[in-house]
């Protein structure tokens, strides 16, 4: 005799035993006797996740992570690298080269801006440059931010147009030029591990707040610091570059 059959003949019972309860109350005990019966035929259903699975997805995870620290720290060395290039560019080699002007800033309304934003600049010839003001009331604001910018040029003012001869290098001029060279591209490696610092301090706290294994934190680290040596490599090789220029005669 089935368990739903039983409990089914209960109900019957109670009705026939207590003829006060009502039709509606009867039909309600007898659905939730059924019910009560089906479920106590399923089988159970097992909740257990297999801890292969779980395992695969939390290496997943922690693969993902690390790669986005060290994309992240890369795109951060990157653009030091290029804060590097404009620094050099802008130092001059005896030649005419427009970028030996972009970091001349002039005071334009009471605020230092960019002089490649308020003029035209040229290479006139291989040793002149030539500045064309958009706003030729600021003339005399883009002499002074010129000669401010402590490059050793002179500046002359025609009314119309700046124009500034680019004299030749002495060679007390060329070892200056050198130490400065070596000076931006020392920032930039600075700049390059500060950003490996706070890659490898981000990875740690990953280790330590169990998201990564240690072995996978190793990893981590490790390709950070090839990232790191690689584009300090690039900074050699950039500085070297520029020292080259600025000592051919």
């Amino acid at each position: 005799m089935s368990k739903a059959f039983v409990l089914l003949a209960s109900s019957m019972v109670l009705l026939t035993c207590a003829p006060t309860i009502d039709a509606f109350t009867f039909l309600t005990t007898s659905r939730r006797a059924e019910v009560a019966a089906v479920r106590s035929q399923r089988p159970a259903i097992s909740r257990t996740i297999p801890i292969h699975s779980r395992s695969g997805t939390c290496l997943k995870m922690a693969e993902i992570s690390t790669k986005d620290v060290s994309k992240s720290s890369e795109e951060k060395m990157k653009k030091s690298i290029e804060s590097v290039m404009k620094n050099l560019n802008s130092i001059r080699t005896g030649r005419a080269n427009a970028a030996i002007l972009d970091r001349v800033m002039v005071t334009y309304y009471g605020a230092p801006t960019p002089l490649n934003q308020m003029a035209s600049i040229s290479v006139s010839s291989a040793q002149q440059l030539t500045v064309e003001p958009y706003d030729k009331s600021i003339m005399g604001d883009i002499e002074r931010g010129i000669v401010d910018a402590e490059l050793g040029l002179s500046p002359n003012n025609d009314g119309s147009v700046i124009r500034i001869n680019i004299p030749a290098l002495t060679e007390a001029r060329r070892k200056d030029l050198l130490k400065q060279c070596k000076s931006y591209g020392e920032e930039g490696k600075v700049a390059l591990r500060n950003v490996r610092r706070d890659g490898v301090e981000s990875i740690k706290k990953m280790e330590k707040s169990s998201e990564i294994s240690k072995d996978q934190a190793k990893d981590g680290t490790d390709e950070m610091q090839k990232i790191c040596d690689k584009y300090i490599k690039e900074i050699d090789g950039i500085v070297a570059k520029k020292e080259k220029e600025i000592m051919t005669v």
